[in-house]
């Protein structure tokens, strides 16, 4: 038996608690001083974490994989507060650590799915740990984590969208089919580039008989919380046709001086190494060839979710697994950062998606 394969479980494992760490410092002064009356989500959330749906908004009514987590979690915790804290027991405090919890641990697989991901593509290791470290710890890993949100677990699933398209792997891609509807409704934006550049990993006819069986899955649960509260399906159509007027705020949004601090914001002063990898002909081939098409498809997709949201930041932060990766590529072979020493050195420089043989 060889060397690696012994270290194999143990050097994941050292790259999940490390991505856990890092989300877990900060996010819990945000778990802890977190003022709600400025979130309708989170109260949102906490209602539907409690199995209290009537009166939350048809956008975050359905989307309750996360926080029927955090309440199988608060359960137990709510023990421990009887004893320990008997004042915060029947409060939200349970709740909200659950929250707390789950987000964590679902940030810290984003972040070990994307540290993979950089090395498909053929990043070092070193580059890519202090990918996935720029990427957590934008303020938006924060708030994930910290607050009763369920974004954690979308950021999964386009992280393992990305990664099962460059590793052809299609365990990963039935894991974004069958979480992705539950995530959020917008999923269905990914669908189409699910569709053409995960054929690599499973077919398209494999993949509609999945999306089938989670799309009934979806309606079933969505049927049944209607008949809960008395609410018509007619209600969710308008719903999201009513986001198409979130179009023109958006564009104005990000053509100011303020969207474009948002956009900015999102990985923040990270983001200058991809100006430096814009520079010339040479540099951009370190990164943008790699990543190819696949990549900019997905950016398209990100680009959907911010104008259709308003909310610029928060939704651009789905663009993490392509920032991840191209960042470990240029701190793996840009000139510039050659001074970071050989250790982030890699071999060679990686094949695009568009030319590998694999392709589909």
């Amino acid at each position: 038996m060889s060397f690696w394969p012994t270290l194999r479980w143990p050097r994941w494992l050292l790259v999940y608690l490390l991505a856990l760490g890092l989300v877990a410092g900060p996010a819990y002064t945000m778990y802890v001083h977190y003022d709600f009356s400025h979130s309708l989500d989170t109260r949102s959330y906490l209602r539907v974490a409690r199995g209290e749906f009537a009166g939350v908004s048809i956008t975050r009514r359905y989307r309750v994989l996360v926080p029927w987590a955090a309440a199988a979690v608060a359960w137990p915790l709510e023990k421990v507060y009887a004893r320990v804290w008997p004042h915060r027991a029947t409060s939200d405090w349970p709740l909200r650590l659950g929250f707390y919890a789950v987000n964590c641990l679902l940030m810290a697989g984003f972040g070990l799915v994307l540290f993979r991901s950089c090395q498909l593509y053929g990043a070092s290791p070193p580059a890519a740990a202090l990918a996935v470290a720029a990427v957590l710890v934008s303020r938006w890993a924060v708030y994930t984590a910290g607050l009763p949100l369920v974004d954690s677990l979308y950021l999964l699933v386009f992280a393992l969208a990305f990664y099962a398209v460059r590793q052809g792997s299609g365990p990963a891609l039935v894991a974004v089919l069958l979480l992705g509807p539950h995530a959020k409704e917008s999923f269905v934006f990914l669908v189409p580039w699910l569709l053409w550049w995960g054929q690599r990993a499973l077919r398209w006819p494999a993949q509609a008989g999945w999306l089938l069986l989670s799309g009934a899955t979806v309606l079933a649960l969505r049927h049944w919380i209607d008949a809960r509260i008395g609410a018509t399906p007619t209600e969710s159509v308008h719903n999201a046709l009513a986001h198409t007027e979130n179009l023109l705020y958006s564009l104005q949004r990000l053509f100011s001086v303020k969207g474009g601090g948002e956009i900015f914001s999102i990985f923040g002063f990270f983001s200058l190494a991809l100006l430096a990898g814009l520079q010339d002909r040479a540099a951009r081939a370190v990164w943008v060839r790699p990543l190819g098409w696949p990549a900019a498809g997905l950016l398209v997709v990100v680009g959907i979710h911010m104008l259709l949201s308003g909310d610029l930041g928060r939704m651009g932060y789905l663009a993490a697994p392509v920032f991840a990766v191209a960042f470990s590529l240029l701190l793996t072979y840009h000139p510039l950062f050659r001074w970071l020493g050989a250790g982030l050195a890699g071999p060679d420089l990686p094949v695009s998606v568009s030319e590998s043989p694999n392709r589909p």
